[in-house]
């Protein structure tokens, strides 16, 4: 069953996808979420490099998240 979901993106993936932002729909876990996002807008960032988080909460990327939730994309920070 299809889910929608709002998908935040932040720092260099909102550079790479043009927007702060989006509402999708898909079928899966959060790392199939990212994976279909990654090949559509070309993120260079592997998995293994983010964190992911749902509803303002961390979350693992064998979650599934639910109809309506907000998710996070979280690129590792630089700065100093």
């Amino acid at each position: 069953m299809m889910t929608q979901v709002t998908v935040l993106y932040f720092a260099s993936l909102r550079d790479a996808a043009g927007i702060d932002s989006e509402r999708v729909e898909f079928d899966g876990d959060l790392r199939a979420l990212y994976v279909a996002l990654r090949e559509r807008h070309g993120f260079a960032l592997p998995v293994e490099r983010l964190r992911v988080a749902v509803d303002g909460a961390f979350a693992r990327w064998s979650d599934v998240a639910q109809e309506g939730s907000e998710i996070a994309f979280i690129p590792p920070v630089s700065g100093g």
